[in-house]
């Protein structure tokens, strides 16, 4: 039985978190139809331009709470919370390309309700997976290297028994549990740091929960952890 569990170190520098889980079974996001996804991608970066509507950058809610959230703890010079670097790429126009069913449809809800959303393969994921605070050594390796990069001691990271699943809190993940085409279980996780954030997180999970359902068929189920409630049964 694989859990996901918030661990005490984590909740000492987050108190008020709340982590919004879904877990899937049997989906199908094999691209069947290719740009299926465009319009759906395009739709979510015009209402993600509510998110950047402050003239400079870094002055807009979403950024400026996740940048004082990586000022918390430990991080990579330059690391950014995975919605800055979204919201970045609204901000200078690029379009968002279609890369895989499940990734497209999350990458819509985390523009959609400027919220960080993040997917792994349960599959590869050896025990229990902890959202937690790295000792530093952690094994790690991501999308196009070759080579271990270790996250700090005292960075935020999700973890296994294997190493680090994703660095940062939210920054980057291992190639090791990165979702495919080829993943049928997948454990996704929305993250909220601020209380004023948590009915937006709440709406973030219920859409997406139902698209995935909708779109990819398998079954979901969904959870907000907190402090109240720091752990779930993930298979």
């Amino acid at each position: 039985m694989k859990k996901f569990i918030i661990e005490p170190s984590f909740l000492e520098i987050f108190p008020d978190a709340h982590i919004g889980i879904i877990v899937c079974n049997g989906i199908d996001s094999r691209v069947k139809e290719e740009n299926r996804y465009a319009g759906y991608l395009a739709e979510c970066q015009k209402a993600a331009e509510t998110h950047i509507a402050a003239p400079e950058f870094i002055q807009n809610p979403v950024i400026k709470t996740w940048r004082e959230a990586f000022y918390k703890f430990k991080t990579k010079k330059g690391a950014r919370c995975s919605i800055e670097a979204l919201l970045k790429r609204v901000s200078k126009g690029e379009v968002l390309r279609p890369i895989i069913p499940l990734v497209d449809i999350y990458n819509g809800i985390s523009l959609k309700y400027g919220v960080p959303v993040g997917g792994e393969n349960i599959d590869t994921i050896q025990g229990d997976l902890r959202l937690t605070v790295a000792e530093g050594g952690e094994d790690f390796i991501t999308y196009g290297s070759d080579k271990s990069e270790p996250p700090y001691e005292g960075e935020v990271v999700y973890k296994d028994d294997a190493g680090a699943v994703c660095r940062c809190f939210n920054w980057r993940e291992s190639v090791r549990t990165m979702l495919t085409e080829e993943t049928t279980n997948a454990f996704m996780c929305l993250e909220c740091v601020d209380p004023a954030g948590h009915q937006n997180l709440n709406d973030a999970v219920t859409e997406l929960k139902s698209l995935i359902e909708s779109e990819l068929g398998g079954t979901c189920r969904m959870e907000i952890l907190s402090k109240d409630c720091p752990e779930v049964v993930i298979e």
